[in-house]
C-alpha cells in the first residue's frame, strides 16, 4: 500500500466489498430472466383518477413545486441542496421521479381487504397520498434536510405502501425498525394501532434520547411509561423540563410514572431551591447518597459546585452523564472567561480562581473550555495541571479521567505546542500505547459521530515531531487495513480521508497545485479558492450579512467594523432602527447588511427583522461575518443557510460548531480561531476580503493569508501577529475539510 491511501480505492472497496449485494447484483444481471412487471411497477394509470383523490394529487404536485424552485428554476424537476451534483441528483430523483411513480402506483394498486368496496379502497388510497404529501411538507419545512434520510424515507414509504397493499405490513415494520419507518407509520396508521405502538416502543428502546423529545405525540399512550423510564437514564434533564412544564399533558405523563428514577427527578423539580443546579446530582439523590438539601448547599458555593461536578466525572457516574457534563462545561467556562478577562494581569492575579483545583479539575477546564480559552490561558492552566499531576504520569491522569475527551486534549496540546512536554511524563511503552489509542477506534459509533476523527485531523496539522508524525501515519495505515478487513464502511472512509489529509497537511502552503491536488483527491471543490462568480446572485450582486450583539463588545465591534467602509468606495446607510446597509460605489456591486447592536434582547429582534427583510426580498447572502463572543454564536448559526459560501466565525472553531455550520451551509469556507477573536485581527481580514471582491477577484486563501501575515509581521504589530497566528484559514481548517469530505463520500456510497 502506498504512503497516501487512495480515496478512489476506498470507494471501490466499499462498492464491491462492504456492499457486496451491489457487485453480486451486477454479476447476476446477465443471467437473470426479465423480471415480471407487476401492478406496482407500471408507470401508466390503469384508470383515470377520481375527483375525490385528484385534490390530493394536486397538493402533492404543489409541494413538489416548492421543492423544485430550490435550484432557481421552476418546474425542471431538479433541486439544489449543495454544490455536490451527485447528492442533488439522487435527492431530486427521490422527491420527483420516485414520488411521481408512487402516485401512479397508489392509483393502480389493489387494496387488501377491500372486498371490492370502493369506499374502503378510496379511503386507503387517500391515506397513502396524504402520507406522501406530509413527507414533502416535512422536507420543505426542514431547515437542514438530511438528503440520506429523505431518500430512505421515500423508499421506505414506497415499500411500506406495497406491503400494506399485500397485507404484509406488520412483517415489514418488524424488519425495518428506523426513524423512516416511524415517520411513515405515523402517517399510515392510527395512534392506537398495533403497528404504531410497536414502532414507537421499539424506537423508544433504541433511541430514548430522541423519542423523549417527541413526548407530545404519545404522552397519553400506555407505552409512554417505558420510553419515559428509558429516557430518565440517559437524558434526565429532558424529564425535568417536562416535570416542570405548565403543559399538563406532558408534566402529567412524567409525574404519573412509577419509575423510581423518574420520581426522584419529579422531587427535585418540586423540592430543590435551585432545581436546575441540583439536576446534575440526580444519581446522588436517587442512590440516597446526598439529600436535596445537601445538594442545594453544594450548588450555592461556586468552587464546591465545580469540584463536585469533577467528582462525578472522575467517578464516571452513568446516570445523568450528559446533564452533569453540560453543567461542568458551563461552570468551567466561568473560570476560562475570568482568566481571559485578566489576560493583562500578572499570573498570580490571573490564575487565582483556579489555584485550589487539582489536576483533573484543570484538565476539564481546558478540554471543555476549548471553544473560548485563550492561548495564554491554556498555557497557564496546563502548567498548573502538570505541577499538580505529580507524581502521576500523563497516562495515569488520563486513566483517572477515563480518557474523557483525551483526543481533544492531545489536539489542543499539539496546537499549543505542549504535546512533547506532556508525552515526556510517560515511558516509551505508555507513550506509544496512548498515541495508538489516539488513532484507533475512530470507526466506532454512528456514521455521523465524527468528533474524535476531527480532533485527530486537526492535531496532525500541528504535530512538528517528524518521528511522531511518521508513527501516526503508520497507525492510520494499519487502522485502514483493519477497517478494510472488517468491512467497516465508516472506518474505510475515515482512515482513507485521514491519510489524504495528513499527507496534504505537510505541504498545503507550498503552492496552489498541491492544494488543488488535495481537493481533487477528496472530491471537493477547491479548498483554497472561492470564485467571485459563486458569490454573486443572478444579477451579479454579492450580498453579505454581519451579525452584531448588544453588549459593550458588540457596540465597539460594530463601530470598528464600519471603519472598513469609509474610504469613498462605500456608502453607509441606516434607514431604520434594526440594521445598516453598506453598498459599494464602484462597478462591482456589493451590498452588506449589518444589524445594529441594540441592547439585549433588541439585538435578536433586529436580526429577526433583517432576516424577514432578506427573505421577503429573495436576498441570500453568500458571505457571513459573526462578530461577538462565542456564547452568541448559536444565534448566528441559526441564521445560516446553504447559500453561504464564506463564514467568518472569528472564534469557536470546535467540532460541534463546525458541524453545525456545515449542517446549514454545507459548502461554506470557514474562518475560525483557536481563541476569542480580536477586532484588531478581524478588521484586516475583513478588509482584505472586501478589497479583493471590490477588485472583482476570486478569494484565494493562500495568497490572502500570505498578505495578512506580511501585514501583521510589520513593526509595532507583535501582539496582533500573535493573535493572528491563532486564526485558521479555510484551506488549513482540517476539521471542516474532513467533515465536508466525509459527508460527501458517505452520501455517494449511500446512493449506490
Amino acid at each position: 500500500m502506498k504512503k497516501v491511501l487512495s480515496i478512489g480505492l476506498a470507494t471501490l472497496f466499499i462498492a464491491t466489498c462492504i456492499l457486496p449485494g451491489t457487485a453480486e447484483a451486477q454479476r447476476r444481471k446477465k443471467k437473470e430472466v426479465v423480471k415480471e412487471v407487476t401492478i406496482y411497477d407500471i408507470d401508466t394509470l390503469v384508470q383515470p383518477i377520481p375527483l375525490n383523490r385528484r385534490l390530493w394529487h394536486d397538493k402533492i404536485d404543489r409541494e413538489q413545486n416548492r421543492a423544485d424552485i430550490t435550484d432557481g428554476v421552476a418546474r425542471n424537476k431538479e433541486l439544489y441542496y449543495s454544490e455536490d451534483s451527485t447528492t442533488n441528483k439522487s435527492l431530486g430523483h427521490a422527491i420527483f421521479q420516485e414520488i411521481d411513480h408512487m402516485q401512479i402506483m397508489i392509483e393502480n394498486m389493489p387494496v387488501d381487504g377491500s372486498g371490492g368496496d370502493t369506499y374502503i379502497e378510496s379511503r386507503e388510497k387517500i391515506r397513502c397520498l396524504q402520507a406522501i404529501n406530509q413527507l414533502l411538507i416535512d422536507f420543505n419545512q426542514d431547515v437542514k434536510p438530511d438528503p440520506g434520510f429523505y431518500r430512505k424515507r421515500v423508499s421506505n414509504l414506497h415499500d411500506l405502501i406495497v406491503a400494506r397493499s399485500k397485507g404484509e405490513a406488520t412483517g415489514y415494520i418488524h424488519d425495518h425498525i428506523s426513524f423512516q419507518t416511524l415517520e411513515n407509520v405515523k402517517q399510515l396508521y392510527d395512534a392506537q394501532s398495533a403497528e404504531r405502538i410497536f414502532i414507537y416502543t421499539e424506537m423508544g428502546k433504541r433511541e430514548p434520547e430522541i423519542l423523549i423529545k417527541r413526548l407530545a405525540e404519545y404522552a397519553n399512550d400506555p407505552y409512554a411509561d417505558d420510553i419515559i423510564a428509558a429516557a430518565a437514564k440517559v437524558v434526565p434533564s429532558e424529564l425535568f423540563n417536562y416535570a416542570s412544564s405548565t403543559n399538563y399533558v406532558l408534566s402529567g405523563a412524567v409525574k404519573r410514572s412509577k419509575d423510581p428514577l423518574v420520581q426522584a427527578i419529579v422531587r427535585i423539580s418540586q423540592e430543590s431551591k435551585s432545581p436546575l443546579k441540583a439536576m446534575p446530582f440526580i444519581n446522588d439523590i436517587y442512590a440516597k447518597r446526598l439529600t436535596i438539601q445537601q445538594v442545594d448547599y453544594i450548588t450555592s458555593h461556586q468552587d464546591l459546585f465545580y469540584q463536585n461536578l469533577v467528582r462525578l466525572k472522575v467517578e464516571n457516574v452513568a446516570i445523568g452523564g450528559s446533564t452533569y457534563t453540560d453543567e461542568l462545561q458551563y461552570r468551567g467556562l466561568k473560570y476560562v472567561r475570568d482568566m481571559n478577562d485578566l489576560h493583562e494581569e500578572k499570573d498570580a492575579v490571573r490564575f487565582r480562581s483556579i489555584d485550589s483545583f487539582d489536576a483533573p479539575a484543570l484538565y476539564f477546564i481546558m478540554v471543555y473550555g476549548q471553544d473560548e480559552i485563550y492561548t495564554s490561558s491554556f498555557l497557564g492552566t496546563f502548567k498548573r495541571m502538570m505541577e499538580r499531576m505529580k507524581p502521576m504520569t500523563g497516562n495515569e491522569l488520563l486513566d483517572k479521567v477515563h480518557r474523557d475527551k483525551f483526543r481533544t486534549f492531545i489536539r489542543m496540546c499539539a496546537g499549543y505546542g505542549t504535546l512533547p512536554e506532556f508525552l515526556s511524563t510517560m515511558d516509551a511503552e505508555h507513550k506509544g500505547s496512548l498515541m495508538r489509542d489516539f488513532i484507533a477506534g475512530l470507526e466506532k459509533g454512528k456514521d455521523d459521530d465524527l468528533e474524535d476523527a476531527v480532533d485527530v485531523a486537526d492535531a496532525f496539522g500541528s504535530i512538528k515531531d517528524p518521528d511522531l508524525a511518521a508513527f501516526l501515519e503508520k497507525q492510520v495505515k494499519d487502522n485502514y487495513e483493519a477497517a478494510y478487513k472488517a468491512r467497516s464502511k465508516k472506518g474505510v472512509i475515515v482512515y482513507g480521508l485521514l491519510a489524504t489529509l495528513f499527507e496534504g497537511s505537510k505541504s498545503v502552503d507550498s503552492n496552489h497545485n498541491v492544494v488543488a491536488e488535495e481537493s481533487e483527491k477528496l472530491n471537493l471543490s477547491p479548498i483554497n479558492l472561492v470564485l467571485n462568480k459563486n458569490l454573486q446572485n443572478d444579477s451579479g450582486i454579492i450580498y453579505e450579512q454581519a451579525f452584531f450583539y448588544g453588549d459593550e463588545d458588540g457596540k465597539t465591534s460594530y463601530a470598528s467594523f464600519l471603519g472598513n467602509f469609509r474610504d469613498g468606495k462605500w456608502k453607509i446607510t441606516t434607514t431604520n432602527k434594526y440594521w445598516t446597509t453598506i453598498t459599494s460605489t464602484t462597478d462591482k456591486h456589493i451590498t452588506i447588511f449589518a444589524n445594529l447592536p441594540v441592547p439585549e434582547p433588541g439585538d435578536e429582534e433586529a436580526q429577526k427583522e433583517l432576516a424577514k427583510y432578506l427573505t421577503d426580498n429573495n436576498i441570500h447572502p453568500t458571505v457571513i461575518i459573526h462578530r461577538g463572543h462565542s456564547y452568541h454564536l448559536p444565534l448566528t448559526i441559526d441564521n445560516l443557510a446553504r447559500e453561504n459560501r464564506i463564514v467568518m466565525l472569528g472564534s469557536c472553531g470546535g467540532y460541534h460548531n463546525l458541524g453545525k455550520v456545515l449542517d446549514r451551509a454545507p459548502d461554506a469556507h470557514i474562518i475560525s480561531s483557536k481563541q476569542v477573536g480580536s477586532r484588531n485581527v478581524n478588521e484586516p481580514i475583513i478588509k482584505s476580503i472586501e478589497d479583493q471582491l471590490l477588485a472583482g477577484k476570486d478569494i484565494d486563501w493562500i495568497q490572502t493569508w500570505r498578505g495578512l501575515d506580511a501585514y501583521f509581521s510589520a513593526k509595532g504589530r507583535a501582539t496582533e501577529k500573535e493573535m493572528f497566528s491563532d486564526y485558521i484559514p479555510p484551506h488549513k481548517n482540517l476539521g471542516a475539510i474532513f467533515i465536508k469530505a466525509y459527508r460527501k463520500m458517505l452520501n455517494s456510497i449511500d446512493e449506490e
